[in-house]
């Protein structure tokens, strides 16, 4: 199976971009018909795994995938999964 990664460290403080770059990981899966994203927040204060978490439950997007995993064993890591 197909996976996208996308690791959000180095943009951590740049909010526009961190949005642009959630947006464009989501249409590629789409595009591409990939089932599994994986995104990395990174651990830190748990800030930006909520803004992650808030894009990816907005209404338009939330109907985009089938569901969201929080990675029980590395806090800092979430998979989107996708089913076609």
């Amino acid at each position: 199976m197909a996976k996208l990664k996308l690791d959000l460290h180095d943009i951590y403080n740049k909010g526009d971009k961190i949005e642009n770059e959630l947006n464009r990981i989501v249409q590629e899966a789409l595009d591409k018909k990939i089932e599994l994203v994986e995104i990395i927040p990174g651990k830190g204060s748990g800030a930006l795994k909520k803004k992650v978490l808030r894009f990816l439950d907005q209404k338009h997007i939330r109907a985009l995938y089938h569901r969201v995993e929080k990675d029980d064993k590395n806090f800092g890591r979430i998979f989107v999964h996708f089913k076609f």
